[in-house]
């Protein structure tokens, strides 16, 4: 009787993932052989393989300026790729599907994350940490809770819905706001759903302008993502040869103001858009040559492992595994069965695990599985509707030691702490460790929430408390420490380190 419900459960969510996902009105389907399409599944795999082990070397070496110097590969550098997390994180999600289904929910793809063994960095931090305190998908990602809604953090672990979804962007889009809300929300949510349907447009298109103007059109056309990339589509026909002053107006228009508490007033930026950018900007002046696209999309800076290794993803996907240079996929073959970190999955297997899924994707849209071919119907790229954060722009960085921090009790053993600001918002920021307590917030002298320090292992985060949408002005903030902490925690320590104050935008 459960085989039976678990079957009837699967086959009721194909049924209503084909009724929601409609295929092009009067266009015959799209014929491509089983042979082509794990060439193609392949080829993605591969791309980031390379570009990730590729640009590993440089990641954030290189904030706000172009990446100068020579750049090395040798075939035993894709060995690096195996311990990376812009690979192992997305085969989280991946398992998730396998397991439970392409049903699965935003809740289980956050339940699955937050038990995993995975090491989080940068990327994906807060959105595990906000799981572990009981604040469930899909308002982990959401800004209320999360100060890195607008970060990279699902647009690095977006590539594997695209590659199971060939030739079809509303497919990916359906699967990438159920798995993107557990680490994102508005522009962070759309870098994943752009990349997402550049990676289904890959599976038929050769051009890469085309694949990037398809992408754009599975996002609100008024975000501020897809304002961004129209500019970059402008400028490369403006000038489509010099991707270096491409580049320069980039930075001058759009890499200001990144509200994340790290790169504000700072060099350093993890916003989904600029790194985006620079995907994009690889794709159409790397012109499907692989190692130009790899050097392009790496010399621009700040994340550039991630950045190259979506953008040799997608054109691998374009090129398939056989047409990649040799020089690039040598090393690929001693190591096609060793399992990623973290994961039951070598490069083999995550192939097979993609294509099984892909079959499933294609079904569900209407398509059809032959012995040596599939057919896929014609989807064209839909945009959800549109949401955004904006926390404003930041206006300083406040040491503890500085004049709008008062507290009382000693200063490293403080029971008080009071901030006081000019502004529209605030991060306060802190150490989170396994040893963490607890404390209260009081914002203009009223409850507003509380701070909690504790971690858990193998994550970081220094996103201790923050608050934005405020009006114009003088703002309290005081933090009073409590004597209990999680139930985890091996302690009660508390390290406020600073804050990051926000205005108005010009």
């Amino acid at each position: 009787m459960k085989r039976k419900t678990i079957r009837l459960g699967a086959i009721m969510a194909v049924l209503a993932l084909a009724a929601a996902l409609p295929a092009g009105a009067g266009e015959a389907p799209r014929r491509m052989s089983r042979a082509s399409l794990e060439d193609k599944v392949r080829g993605g795999w591969a791309g980031q393989m390379i570009g990730v082990a590729f640009g590993a070397p440089t990641e954030f070496k290189s904030n706000g300026k172009i990446l100068e110097g020579e750049l090395q590969w040798t075939p035993e550098m894709i060995s690096n790729a195996i311990h990376q997390d812009d690979l192992y994180v997305e085969m989280t999600f991946a398992e998730v599907m396998d397991r439970i289904g392409l049903g699965a929910t935003t809740e289980q793809y956050g339940e699955m994350f937050r038990d995993s063994i995975t090491a989080c960095g940068t990327r994906t931090r807060e959105a595990r940490r906000n799981l572990n305190r009981g604040i469930q998908a899909p308002m982990s990602g959401h800004s209320d809770f999360n100060v890195h809604a607008n970060d990279i953090d699902f647009q690095i672990e977006s590539d594997f819905i695209g590659l199971m979804c060939p030739g079809l962007p509303q497919a990916s889009n359906h699967y990438a706001d159920r798995v993107g809300r557990v680490m994102n929300y508005g522009d962070g949510l759309y870098g994943g759903m752009l990349f997402g349907a550049m990676y289904a447009t890959a599976f038929f298109e050769t051009d890469p302008r085309r694949v990037v103007e398809q992408g754009l059109l599975a996002i609100p056309a008024g975000s501020g993502y897809a304002r961004l990339i129209r500019d970059v589509l402008s400028w490369h026909a403006e000038n489509p040869t010099d991707w270096r002053k491409t580049w320069q107006r980039i930075e001058e228009k759009w890499n200001r103001h990144d509200p994340c508490p790290d790169g504000a007033l700072a060099p350093f930026n993890i916003d989904a858009r600029i790194n985006g950018a620079y995907v994009v900007l690889g794709l159409l002046y790397g012109d499907r040559d692989f190692g130009k696209t790899l050097e392009i999309s790496t010399r621009a800076g700040q994340d550039s492992d991630c950045n190259p290794s979506s953008a040799a993803g997608i054109l691998g996907v374009m090129l398939g595994y056989e047409r990649i240079p040799e020089k690039w996929k040598a090393g690929i073959p001693g190591l096609a069965d060793t399992k990623f970190e973290f994961t039951s999955y070598s490069f083999n297997a995550i192939v097979a695990s993609t294509l099984t899924r892909a079959e499933k994707v294609i079904m569900a849209a209407g398509g059809t599985l032959g012995p040596d071919h599939v057919l896929i119907p014609v989807q064209s790229p839909k945009a959800p509707p549109l949401e955004q954060w904006d926390p404003g722009v930041p206006v300083a960085r406040v040491d503890l030691d500085q004049p709008a921090w008062s507290w009382r009790g000693a200063p490293g053993e403080w029971d008080e702490l009071t901030f006081t600001f000019e502004g529209t918002g605030v991060v306060i920021v802190g150490a989170m460790t396994q040893e963490g307590g607890r404390a209260d917030v009081y914002l203009d002298g009223a409850m507003a929430g509380e701070i909690d320090a504790w971690i858990p292992e193998r994550t970081h985060d220094n996103d201790c408390w923050h608050v934005t949408g405020l009006a114009n002005g003088r703002h309290s903030v005081r933090i009073v420490r409590r004597g209990d902490a999680d139930g985890r925690s091996k302690g009660r320590r508390l390290q406020i380190e600073r804050a990051i104050v926000y205005g108005p935008r010009p």
